[in-house]
């Protein structure tokens, strides 16, 4: 172990943080300890770090609740702000579709540059050589 990962590690370097972090400690290990196998330890600094990351969320949840012309917030405003984060799941998976069935179009444009290929080749061209190859010409594009 270095001299930097010992003083990274060191629970005096943590003393430091816990005066601006943005929750109480006990609270947030507690929950993360109902939420984590029994059997798992927490290091302090992801105590630490799992701390000012729920801060960090709480300021982008609160800058787009700013974001109201509103005085008072109200939980619509609220579910609203915080979908992105309930939501995570859905969202990973809705990715995922639109990504497959993009996939599928490219590869139904491909069929069809095929199929138009093959069916407008000329018929008075003996040469079969002298037949224009766009595939060819789409990799040249590419470079």
């Amino acid at each position: 172990m270095t001299e930097e990962e010992k003083i990274e590690e060191s629970p005096e370097n943590y003393d430091e943080d816990e005066e601006k972090l943005p929750f109480a400690k006990a609270e947030v290990v507690r929950l993360m300890k109902m939420h984590l196998d029994p059997d798992k330890m927490i290091r302090e600094r992801v105590k630490v770090e799992m701390n000012k990351f729920l801060g960090e969320v709480l300021k982008n949840v609160c800058k787009q609740l700013n974001e109201y012309p509103y005085t008072t917030i109200e939980y619509e405003m609220l579910k609203e702000s915080i979908y992105p984060y309930q939501n995570i799941e859905r969202i990973n998976q809705e990715k995922e579709r639109i990504l497959l069935h993009l996939e599928a179009i490219k590869a139904d444009c491909n069929a069809l540059a095929m199929d138009v290929q093959r069916t407008l080749k000329l018929k008075d061209v003996a040469d079969e050589d002298s037949i224009v190859d766009f595939s060819s010409i789409e990799e040249d594009e590419k470079e």
